[in-house]
């Protein structure tokens, strides 16, 4: 037996508090009758209807993959693009854990566990992710200061970063640089690079806290072994006690 609103969670509906918010408006049914008490446990063997529609009981599945460059994460394109579904396994539901752009590359998680998924998002879970940035223009010293520190835009306020330079090449006035955030904003990389004077020339996710797809091509994936599933909810978890 579980509780209801972690149930609708894991079946990837939408993330456990808005599960909670879905129950106390009324808007699930267990075997048929409303259900508007949190704390409600259910069976495998009841049957749970969020907004009518009825939710499935399908296997858990955890992917990594390292994703190629030009192709979204999302199920579907109206331009025709191609997305990492159509790298994946087509009799499995699955969406990806975040997003990286059209245009970045490397590691990727996918899953059906929509609860799994709201635990390596969220920003309260404290996860790193780790970038190599190819970066037009020099990163100066005072840019690495204000990223360690943690950069602050008008618009925007962003968590310290961890800041490693790999190469300057000031004839080509470039950069190379690891970058190691554990927030996950839109188009966040990008965006604080802009925020510095700075262009976004090639972005590739090298690591997901301690996962990483130096074994994997481009396009490739594999399933997650069980305990870097189990590694990952502890650093969640740890990360929420910070």
């Amino acid at each position: 037996m579980e509780r209801l609103q972690k149930v609708i969670a894991q079946a990837g509906i939408c993330s456990r508090r808005k599960a909670e918010e879905l129950i106390l408006d009324g808007k699930v049914k267990v075997n048929g009758e409303i259900c508007d008490v949190l704390g409600t446990k259910v069976s495998k063997q009841d049957i749970i209807e969020v907004n009518g529609n009825m939710i499935s009981k399908e296997e858990k599945v955890y992917y990594i993959m390292n994703k190629p460059k030009g192709c979204l994460c999302t199920s579907s394109d109206d331009k025709g693009r191609k997305t990492v579904l159509d790298y994946m396994p087509k009799n499995e539901r699955i969406f990806s854990v975040g997003r990286l752009d059209y245009d970045t590359s490397g590691v990727l998680l996918l899953t059906n566990d929509g609860e799994f998924c709201n635990h390596m998002i969220h920003p309260r879970y404290h996860l790193e992710k780790t970038y190599v940035v190819n970066l037009q223009g020099i990163l100066s010293e005072d840019d690495i200061k204000q990223l360690r520190k943690g950069l602050k835009t008008k618009t925007e306020k962003y968590q310290p970063a961890k800041v490693f330079v790999l190469q300057k090449d000031l004839t080509r006035n470039c950069t190379q640089f690891e970058l190691t955030i554990s927030e996950g904003k839109n188009h966040q990389v990008k965006n604080m690079m802009l925020a510095l004077g700075h262009e976004v020339r090639r972005l590739h996710r090298v690591k997901f806290a301690f996962l990483d797809v130096k074994d994997l091509r481009a396009g490739e994936y594999r399933r997650l072994k069980p305990y870097e599933i189990k590694q990952l909810n502890r650093l969640a978890m740890e990360g929420e006690n910070k």
